[in-house]
């Protein structure tokens, strides 16, 4: 099969965390997010991190091209981003690990 066509059917994975922080530390949880997926390069294809209005509940979406390359950033700057968020946390995110079947743009419906 050519590269093209296995390029078609290869699928990213996402990294998905839902959790609740006490209140008002949503802020803080935002800029070390923002400061943890800094240090992502090889395979990072992009991240989102979603806030429930009016609360501390959020949902944080990390996609990679392979899971492979979602271990291999765990490094100790990104595992010192984290015990600095840890103690943030109400209670300890639920977090899973999904293949993404669809990924459709805005911009593709022109």
């Amino acid at each position: 099969m050519s590269e093209f066509y296995e390029s078609l059917l290869k699928h990213n994975y996402a990294y998905v965390a839902i959790g609740e922080f006490k209140p008002g530390c949503f802020g803080e949880a935002q800029r070390l997010y923002e400061k943890a997926v800094s240090t992502f390069s090889k395979g990072f294809k992009g991240a989102f991190l979603l806030q429930k209005p009016g609360t501390d509940q959020g949902i944080a979406v990390i996609i990679w091209d392979k899971i492979e390359d979602m271990e291999a950033h765990k490094t100790e700057a990104y595992d010192a981003i984290m015990n600095q968020m840890n103690p943030l946390f109400a209670s300890p995110p639920q977090i899973d690990f999904y293949e993404v079947c669809s990924e459709i743009s805005g911009d593709e419906k022109a």
